[in-house]
């Protein structure tokens, strides 16, 4: 009589290797008390998503705070929906934004003692386990065609019963072993599935690192654990992996939630501990009312690289993932005034329970205030490296004029009141590109906007006379009192206060003075501080630039 131990030697012949010789060649990790070794499993195929990113990041973050392990395992198991490239795409975006593995797949290369970490080289592993189980009596050959689970399928529907591959609807579950060989002899494609002893009618209750305890529906799906390509489903590799890689905490989506039977019933007809498992809130956005999950089709913002190619610095990023992960870090980023993340104490308990809505204005809140803190000479270079990929324009004007260009970004850089004008690099050329000559005759192309109600023979007059005596030696608050006597000169009240009382008597106010110097510099009524824009154009640029303002009024 044939056996399911007969079975197993037939189907895994190769396999010479038992789960007990699995267990010495990857042995427990020498680790401090109470280490958490975490990991992220990305498929390879797209981009790497900002909720993968909000993953990885606790993740490492979880590793680090308690001298850990932080490893990377490529599940790389579904290869029709697998694209070209996008494994390593993932490690370079993740590698952008500092998050960098203790161990595991590196895009083309490993590192560590408990690989593979790429799931489609870890076949014999899975064939192992599965032999075990199939010996056991928890795993069997399963010979139905897609139209026969389709027809399963609608007759479940029709009977308005639980849909799935389950008890009396597992056709394939009660075949004796002798047949199931001679069927497989015969050259019957087959997958391999997994005998649950569940029912949907009972219940299971696991502890959540994040939820506290969660009870749901047993487990009763006879779920495939073995494709026809020979490559295990996502269900059984990653408790193969989890347990052999001696992953202590699996950090993923609360989507996830509804397989966590599944999994528990893996792991304990293994004969594995189970992790500790941490459902955490999916990203979300609101569409015409309605909070949905981001969308890789729909919302650039779903895609990383959707971030970097805008010129947020990874530390906003970071700092905005964060922010969701634990509502406490904002206040302590105010209080401690640091955006390190790594001195930040992270903590699974308070994070939140439900989805939380994407908010751009804090990111760029964070974005503003960390740029912000960077020296002129840090974001310079900064810039220079994201423009050369992202912006050809603002590369081009600031590659080779490294001290002009830190002179710019220096105004008003630093202090209790520094300047926060950029959310991201991306603004910082629409923002300064008047000083470069090219971009200010653009600019002004089509004229000034002067205010009208001062006529154009006394803006020239107040230029021409700037042009003669304006002292580029002068420190700040001497040079403006030049600017009031300028203005005095040519009949401008010292002092808005002072025009007020008696409007008729005066052109405008010093202000109005100051207005007109702006504009003919910059072709705009905003600007950074005035004194400095003289300063950093310099005498010959300044008059050169009044002087294209006196032709065109004279015209």
């Amino acid at each position: 009589m044939v056996t399911y131990k007969d079975l197993a030697n037939y189907i895994f012949s190769d396999v010479v290797d038992t789960i007990e010789d699995l267990e010495k060649k990857y042995p427990p990790r020498n680790l401090v008390q109470n280490a958490e070794v975490t990991r992220f499993a990305p498929s390879p195929t797209g981009f790497l998503h900002l909720g993968s990113l909000f993953m990885s990041l606790i993740a490492k973050k979880m590793a680090f705070d308690t001298n850990g392990v932080f490893y990377i395992r490529l599940e790389d198991t579904d290869t029709k929906r697998e694209i070209e490239g996008s494994g390593k795409q993932l490690i370079d975006q993740l590698d952008h934004f500092g998050i960098i593995p203790d161990e595991g797949y590196l895009g083309d290369k490993e590192k560590g003692d408990y690989g593979p970490y790429q799931q489609s080289n870890r076949a014999y592993i899975y064939r192992v386990c599965i032999k075990h189980l199939m010996e056991i009596g928890r795993a069997y050959p399963c010979f139905c065609s897609h139209e026969q689970i389709e027809e399963i399928r609608q007759v479940q529907m029709a009977m308005k019963v639980v849909p799935g591959y389950y008890g009396e609807y597992a056709m394939c579950r009660n075949i004796e072993p002798e047949e199931a060989l001679r069927r497989i002899k015969s050259g019957e494609k087959y997958v391999i599935r997994f005998r649950s002893l569940g029912n949907h009618n009972n219940k299971v209750t696991f502890h959540d690192e994040i939820r506290g305890d969660i009870s749901i529906a047993e487990n009763d799906l006879d779920v495939v654990i073995l494709k026809g390509d020979g490559l295990p489903t996502y269900h059984f590799a990653h408790a193969v992996d989890d347990h052999f890689m001696h992953t202590t905490t699996v950090l993923r989506g609360e989507e996830w939630i509804a397989s966590a039977p599944i999994h528990l019933e893996l792991f304990n007809a293994l004969g594995f501990a189970l992790p500790k498992y941490a459902h955490a809130p999916v990203i979300m956005k609101l569409d015409n009312g309605n909070r949905r999950k981001l969308s890789k089709r729909k919302d650039p913002e779903a895609s990383v690289a959707h971030f970097i190619e805008q010129g947020f610095p990874k530390e906003a990023l970071k700092c905005y993932l964060m922010s969701i992960a634990n509502s406490n870090f904002e206040e302590w980023t105010e209080v401690n005034h640091c955006f390190d993340i790594d001195k930040f104490k992270f903590s699974l308990s308070k994070m939140s329970l439900d989805g939380v809505l994407f908010d751009q204005d804090k990111l760029n809140y964070f974005s503003k205030e960390i740029i912000a803190s960077f020296t002129a000479s840090e974001l310079y270079h900064r810039l220079v490296a994201w423009s050369k990929e992202y912006d050809e324009v603002l590369y081009n004007h600031i590659a080779d004029k490294e001290e002009f260009t830190t002179a710019i970004l220096n105004i008003e850089r630093g202090g209790e009141k520094a300047r926060k004008d950029y959310v991201a690099y991306s603004d910082v050329y629409p923002i300064i590109g008047f000083f470069f000559r090219d971009r200010y005759d653009e600019i002004t192309k089509d004229g000034y906007p002067f205010n009208p109600a001062i006529d154009k023979e006394i803006i020239k007059a107040v230029l021409s006379d700037f042009k003669t005596t304006n002292d580029y030696s002068l420190p700040n608050d001497l040079w403006f009192q030049n600017v009031k006597s300028l203005g005095v000169k040519h009949n401008f009240a010292e002092s808005n206060k002072i025009y007020k009382q008696n409007k008729d008597a005066y052109h405008g106010h010093v202000g109005d003075v100051a207005e007109i110097i702006r504009i003919s510099l910059v072709g705009a009524k905003n600007s950074p501080n005035l004194y400095n824009i003289l300063q950093i154009l310099g005498k010959d640029e300044v008059n050169s630039r009044i002087d294209k303002v006196i032709d065109y009024l004279s015209k």
